[in-house]
């Protein structure tokens, strides 16, 4: 069995797309951008700034801001998304995660949160999942973002387990690309035609409680 489970946030542990969307398309809207879902899929996985760059990309408005705008858009859209997920609490979780939590430490393993995003603690507090966490990777403590191994290569340097020990679990395509970089088992939650680079392909993150033995 492994020793280190390194799962994403958004669209694994719970559902927070919508929400990424939703403020994403708000400040997009108050620079003369149109976003669609179909743009949104391109975003999942990435941080926060390569989120902007992307959607000014798709504008045409790319070097049309200064890196001072830039990070004045993005702390826009996080306080939108903030106020968004203020509510979260154990009811947001994904069905089985929390069994597939106590399962996973009655095995001896180890449990990190490998997400792009910065909120991700105020979300593991909000749903009251601390306790099985042993490790939070912090994404400006990384030299790059997903799809680079960064991410998944701290919570395994910090925690002590060799990458052949540790298993991602992602539901984007740049985070299944970061797990594979690092060399560690790939767990796709989602689809194949999105996810097609996983090791292991579930439709959700409960299916998973039956692989621990």
């Amino acid at each position: 069995m492994k020793q280190l489970f390194i799962f994403d946030m958004d669209g694994v542990l719970t559902e927070t797309s919508e929400q990424h969307y939703l403020a994403w398309k708000e400040t997009a809207l108050k620079i003369g951008i149109e976003i669609n879902r179909e743009l949104n899929e391109k975003l999942k996985g990435i941080s926060r700034m390569a989120s902007l760059s992307t959607i000014l990309e798709h504008g045409n408005k790319l070097n049309a801001y200064s890196e001072q705008e830039k990070e004045s858009l993005a702390t826009k859209k996080n306080r939108l998304y903030q106020e968004m997920i203020t509510h979260f609490t154990k009811d947001n979780l994904f069905e089985g995660v929390e069994e597939l939590f106590i399962k996973i430490k009655s095995k001896g393993a180890k449990i990190a949160i490998g997400s792009a995003s910065k909120n991700a603690p105020m979300l593991i507090q909000n749903m009251g999942i601390e306790k099985y966490i042993d490790y939070v990777v912090d994404p400006d403590e990384v030299k790059n973002g997903k799809p680079a191994p960064d991410i998944f290569l701290k919570a395994s340097e910090v925690l002590g387990v060799k990458v052949d020990d540790c298993v991602g679990i992602e539901d984007a395509e740049a985070g299944i690309e970061a797990i594979k970089a690092a060399g560690m088992l790939a767990v796709g939650i989602g689809k194949r035609d999105i996810l097609s680079g996983a090791d292991i392909l579930l439709n959700h993150v409960k299916e998973m409680i039956d692989m621990i033995d």
